[in-house]
């Protein structure tokens, strides 16, 4: 069974979420985050748009001439370029209330790496100030990936980005660091790891993370990659969605992957107190879980759904206690 249809028989519901066609000419949106502000009673969304869509053969048949799992490009654009759609909808009904490209004029540079754009962002409040954080890997010609975190104005339904801040991890010899998750009530704060568990600090001054907390390890077959915000959990734990990787390679010798997800479960001090079974959203090997947060007695899970079509989870909250605590 999977996790969808599991929540829909506890008395949630799915939404799909869509951008107009003009915007998109058909080609990927997925990965949202979503983050209900209590200050302003305000549930705001990000999608993630891409001018590719993927093809994978989901049962690992017709395999195309480049293999189960590749990027279909423009013929005049090989780049995987991200354009991040930001809104506000009704928590009611999830309909838009508006929906906005965000403005990133003022801080743009050329790109020199083929990925460009802040790739999936996770909404956050931090400080009275709305923030995306994502990750980018067009400012070096190799593609050494960053957390960069962007603050946004948003005024009269238009949304634009104010300042950028590209942060150095702890090791700043690393490659690509990317799928931080912010932590919702500790203002800069990011779970950059799961197993084992490590908390960073990002002083802004200096653009730099400093590694808090360091938990110990346990042995997982694969492991645990970020997902959604780190959010509390009936006041006593905090949680998050995060998302497990298969790589191999298919029977022709290229590459495939399957993606999966669980709820990871900390006490307030960092201790791992449960890990659920991983589970699919909706039985499709390419899913993603960028964004969770809190509204009232229910639970709000954003997804896509193979890099192409993106949806909206509304979990009863006692269900999901049930699910991450018993």
């Amino acid at each position: 069974m999977t996790f969808c249809k599991k929540i829909l028989e506890s008395g949630g519901s799915i939404y799909p979420i869509t951008l107009p066609f003009n915007l998109t000419n058909g080609t990927g949106i997925f990965n949202p985050s979503v983050f209900y502000d209590n200050d302003t009673d305000k549930l705001y969304i990000n999608i993630r748009h891409c001018q590719v869509t993927l093809y994978h053969a989901e049962q690992n048949k017709f395999e195309s001439f480049w293999g189960p799992l590749h990027y279909g490009h423009p013929e005049n654009d090989i780049t995987l370029t991200t354009t991040n759609y930001f809104g506000e909808l009704d928590p009611n009904t999830f309909e838009y209330k508006f929906i906005s490209k965000i403005d990133t004029n003022l801080l743009d540079v050329k790109p020199i790496w083929s990925f460009v754009g802040l790739e999936d962002c996770r909404i956050v409040k931090w400080n009275n100030k709305i923030y995306v954080s994502g990750v980018r890997r067009d400012t070096t010609t190799n593609g050494q990936g960053r957390i960069e975190l962007s603050e946004l104005s948003i005024e009269n339904n238009i949304v634009k980005e104010i300042s950028r801040n590209r942060i150095q991890p702890p090791n700043e010899s690393s490659y690509c660091e990317k799928n931080w998750m912010p932590v919702i009530d500790k203002p800069l704060e990011y779970i950059k790891w799961c197993n084992p568990t490590e908390l960073v600090e990002v002083d802004l001054s200096i653009n730099k993370a400093n590694q808090i907390f360091l938990g110990n390890s346990f042995w997982y077959p694969r492991d645990f990659r970020g997902g959604s915000q780190v959010i509390s959990l009936n006041d006593n734990y905090r949680f998050c969605c995060v998302h497990t990787v298969n790589l191999f390679n298919s029977e022709q010798g290229r590459k495939n992957a399957i993606y999966r997800h669980c709820f990871i479960v900390w006490d307030k001090e960092w201790n791992v107190i449960k890990y659920t079974p991983e589970f699919s959203f909706l039985d499709a090997k390419i899913e993603f879980c960028a964004g969770m947060t809190k509204y009232k007695d229910k639970f709000l899970l954003s997804f896509g759904y193979q890099d192409n079509c993106s949806y909206l989870l509304s979990v009863p909250e006692k269900e999901m206690e049930k699910i991450c605590l018993n």
